[in-house]
């Protein structure tokens, strides 16, 4: 792991494994957790011979936790920061959940810079809840709720969300609690900030600006991203393909952890 200072002076966490290899990705966490729950992708894509990046986005994991900075421009420009210093091109951008949002945005303010392929798996795009013209997402009250439970029990909403609400199919207990202390390593402010965001931006201006060959992963029993979402992407980025992972969740990366690498990988 190395540090990089954003635009505004924030140290951001990265990690970059088998900085040797030709063949570029980088990796985008989702909310509340750290680039840690892509170990089994991170795993399998070194042993193909690729190198990966993976960011702590900022409040999370490793990376600094400021009072402010956590809507998808800022995120997006660090994001920025990370691909010009490591002078990155031609790579593989992958976003999970508030990282797939996080990725359309810097694919319309940076142009997609260096972007070859953009991977979307359970994103929380374009809108995290229901908008005029925008019935895809979840209710606002319930991303009100979401909010004020971070702020006044952020343990206990960490657990709900990685014990009841992440996965569509059985799994250890000890996997659970695994992600919940992942997620509960996340400082309070970047969870609350980053909750607000989920809960105020709209992307939909975003989606036209893709240009690069696109792939959407999503799991049909998904309920923090209603596969609606999923739908309004294959329609509206041009080119965009859509691979239904029918028994996943949320938690597309582990609920079927082998079909979605399968696919994951043929979409490299």
């Amino acid at each position: 792991m190395f540090s990089l200072l954003s635009g505004d002076g924030i140290r951001l966490a990265v990690y970059d494994y088998r900085p040797d290899a030709k063949k570029t990705v980088l990796l985008l966490h989702g909310w509340p957790f750290s680039h840690e729950i892509f170990e089994y992708q991170i795993l399998a894509l070194t042993g193909l011979g690729y190198r990966v990046i993976a960011p702590d986005f900022r409040g999370f994991g490793a990376s600094d936790s400021p009072v402010s900075g956590y809507g998808y421009d800022q995120l997006a420009s660090d994001l920025y920061g990370i691909v010009a210093s490591l002078n990155l091109f031609s790579f593989t951008l992958a976003g999970f959940s508030m990282g797939g949002a996080v990725a359309l945005r810097y694919m319309r303010l940076y142009g997609g810079y260096g972007v070859k392929k953009l991977i979307l798996a359970a994103a929380v795009s374009p809108s995290f809840v229901r908008r005029p013209g925008f019935p895809g997402g979840i209710p606002l009250s319930d991303a009100e709720a979401l909010v004020q439970q971070a702020k006044d029990d952020r343990p206990a909403l960490v657990r709900r969300f990685c014990q009841e609400k992440l996965f569509a199919r059985p799994h250890s207990q000890a996997k659970k609690d695994w992600l919940e202390h992942i997620a509960r390593s996340a400082s309070a402010v970047g969870t609350v900030q980053a909750a607000c965001a989920l809960r105020d931006e709209d992307g939909r201006a975003d989606l036209a600006a893709v240009t690069v060959p696109t792939f959407l992963l999503h799991g049909k029993k998904d309920a923090v991203a209603p596969k609606e979402t999923a739908l309004t992407l294959a329609e509206e980025i041009p080119g965009a393909r859509l691979f239904w992972l029918e028994q996943s969740g949320h938690g597309i990366f582990s609920d079927d952890a082998a079909k979605f690498n399968r696919i994951f990988f043929q979409c490299l």
